[in-house]
């Protein structure tokens, strides 16, 4: 029998929705950063498989969620196919050259990076019971092109945008092999043990219509197709941060499984707006999460009373913040498990 989240995104609705929280092993976590203190920089923990199990295994242990997300980066990708990546303290993560400098024939591909990262997978799926889904994922093409592109994160992703309209054709040539790299990491990941994955497209939000037709749905409907055909029983969760009234055209045109909300969507709109009877992932504020109090029980009643006839799995709107107070994800899960 599969546990409640896999059976949600598979379709059967909960009473209860399962719940697990974006970026749930991280800093607001005490055992967390006290193994990192240990252990030294962000990616040295991605590649050091044991710890990076232990960490995925952390809120479990504390919270007893229903999903495990591996604990990784999005950007291994664009660092297994041969671009330098590094992570600076205070100021994120940098790669290097950027492909406004090089190409991507210039790159070294160094697909051995994904080994740790599905020995990562086997080690959390033995630790973790039957009942918690071991979760995998990777961002979505448009979301790691512009981290290519720029070499860092902006604040309009205004480098990809730019060299999207000059120079399709060389956006198109970035995003297909970034879906080719994509495709064998996610098969890789689940053939450790994933039961899902997740494609997390943060920066969608920042296109136009018809630019988030190409560089969105076409490249996440690529990556769905792939992985049906090699794994046709493991769900797909596309999480399109921003998409705002483009959700419903990515839910229909992507082929994914699950739709993931961000906190601007009116949870009603989307029960009312997604095809009927597929899951939904999300949608409370991560802010209001860090504030706690009666608005937080408030709004998770809202949330579970908007897709009480879905299947629906409890989430925040994006990744929980580090200075979430633990007394507020436990205050969360109180109300939505009563």
């Amino acid at each position: 029998m599969p546990g409640p989240l896999l059976a949600t995104l598979k379709g059967v609705r909960q009473d209860v929705p399962p719940v697990w929280l974006m970026r749930q092993a991280g800093r607001y976590l005490p055992e967390y950063r006290a193994l990192r203190a240990q252990k030294g920089g962000f990616l040295e923990l991605v590649y050091d498989s044991e710890a990076a199990a232990e960490i995925t295994v952390q809120p479990i242990r504390r919270f007893g969620f229903d999903g495990a997300i591996l604990f990784s980066d999005i950007l291994i990708v664009p660092h297994a196919m041969g671009q330098g990546l590094a992570f600076m303290a205070g100021e994120g993560p940098k790669l290097s050259p950027t492909l406004l400098e090089a190409g991507l024939d210039s790159f070294t591909p160094a697909f051995e990076r994904f080994a740790p990262v599905y020995e990562t997978v086997r080690l959390t799926r033995q630790q973790i019971g039957p009942a918690v889904t071991m979760l995998g994922f990777a961002g979505s093409p448009w979301t790691v092109a512009t981290y290519m592109i720029a070499g860092e994160g902006s604040k309009d992703h205004g480098p990809a945008r730019l060299l999207a309209y000059r120079d399709p054709g060389q956006m198109q040539a970035i995003i297909d092999a970034i879906v080719d790299v994509s495709v064998t990491y996610l098969r890789g990941q689940i053939d450790a043990g994933a039961e899902a994955v997740q494609l997390f497209d943060s920066w969608a939000g920042s296109l136009a219509p018809d630019q988030f037709e190409k560089w969105v749905i076409a490249p996440n409907a690529a990556i769905t197709a792939k992985l049906k055909q090699s794994h046709p029983d493991t769900p797909v969760i596309g999480f399109p941060k921003g998409a705002g009234a483009k959700l419903p055209a990515y839910a229909r045109e992507t082929g994914v499984d699950a739709v993931g909300l961000d906190e601007t969507l009116d949870p009603l709109w989307a029960h009312q707006s997604l095809p009927a009877g597929m899951p939904v992932q999300g949608n409370l504020d991560p802010l209001l999460l860090e504030a706690g109090g009666p608005a937080l029980v408030e709004r998770v009643k809202t949330i579970i009373a908007a897709f009480a006839d879905r299947p629906h799995v409890f989430n925040l709107g994006h990744g929980i913040g580090q200075h979430t107070p633990i007394a507020h994800v436990e205050q969360l899960l109180a109300a939505l498990r009563g």
